[in-house]
């Protein structure tokens, strides 16, 4: 009788482990569902189990302490960024109108009489201002670009007629430079969903970096994936500055005029329609590659 009773009684606990196991099965199911949900959402419900478990609601009431930390974080960050870009845009538009009127000034100077010494100074200071200028537009467009991310107009663009157009509009610069573009054209048609003015600005941007850094030539190729990659020879580039040529302001001696926003940019948008972008050196060529997967890879 005795054993029989120990095997009842084990038998009791068992399944009462068993549904106090299945249980905390569910209450952690439901942590790790609402959990994912407040971490990819911007709500401020707390977690909530409909449970009687002491360390289930504690672990709960753990997490709600720690997810309204980070939306505290996560708010002070994006209201960080948010002003950082505002200053950044009004900075640079505001810097616009007085170093205009400087390049007038300095025009109006340059075409009166002045000694060798004056000529000199004023080339350099010309030379000074049209580079601020520069800074300030990219500044300003980098602001733009940064913060267009629901302005986007997605539509069917045909990638081989935006090669060809960003191609034709740099065309007189490269030549000017000594670079005759070499283009490779799928025969058939890559159409995309794209932004059409974000993609002539990354189009833009990758054909004025080959500018700054081309040693004497320039390969552009668009392969029917819709991958588009420019190929030069480049002087005085390595790996290790390759690897830093999308960071913010990073520039290299040998880019002229460069101001170390054009690749960011040009980053930024193809990350916002979806798609990737990389730069490597190899054989004494730099290679920068924007791929614009279909809407079904993204």
């Amino acid at each position: 009788m005795l054993p029989w009773l120990l095997c009842g009684v084990l038998a009791g606990l068992a399944a009462a482990l068993c549904a106090r196991l299945h249980l905390l099965q569910k209450s952690l199911d439901d942590i790790t569902d609402q959990l994912g949900d407040r971490l990819d959402g911007h709500t401020n419900n707390p977690i909530f189990l409909p449970t009687r478990d002491l360390h289930a609601r504690r672990l709960a009431a753990e997490l709600n302490v720690q997810l309204k930390e980070l939306r505290r974080l996560r708010q002070r960050y994006e209201d960080g960024d948010r002003e950082l870009k505002e200053a950044v845009t009004n900075v640079s538009h505001d810097l616009r109108t007085p170093l205009t009127a400087i390049c007038g000034y300095l025009e109006l100077l340059e075409k009166g009489e002045k000694t060798p010494d004056q000529a000199r100074y004023l080339a350099l200071i010309g030379g000074r201002t049209e580079a601020m200028k520069r800074l300030t537009e990219e500044l300003f467009r980098y602001s733009i670009a940064a913060s267009m991310e629901d302005e986007l107009t997605l539509e069917p663009v045909d990638l081989n007629g935006a090669v060809e157009e960003a191609v034709a509009s740099l065309y007189g610069a490269l030549v000017e430079a000594g670079i005759t573009p070499a283009v490779s054209l799928p025969e058939g048609r890559v159409v995309r969903e794209l932004d059409r003015n974000a993609l002539a600005r990354v189009l833009g941007n990758l054909l004025s970096n080959a500018l700054k850094y081309s040693a004497g030539d320039l390969e552009v190729t668009l392969a029917p994936d819709g991958t588009v990659t420019l190929s030069n020879a480049a002087d005085g580039l390595d790996e290790v500055r390759v690897g830093r040529l999308f960071d913010r302001f990073y520039t290299v001696e040998t880019g002229r005029g460069s101001t170390g926003l054009g690749l960011s940019i040009a980053r930024a948008l193809t990350e916002r329609m979806g798609g990737t972008i990389a730069a490597w050196y190899e054989g004494g060529r730099l290679w920068v590659s924007a791929c614009f997967p279909p809407a079904s890879l993204k």
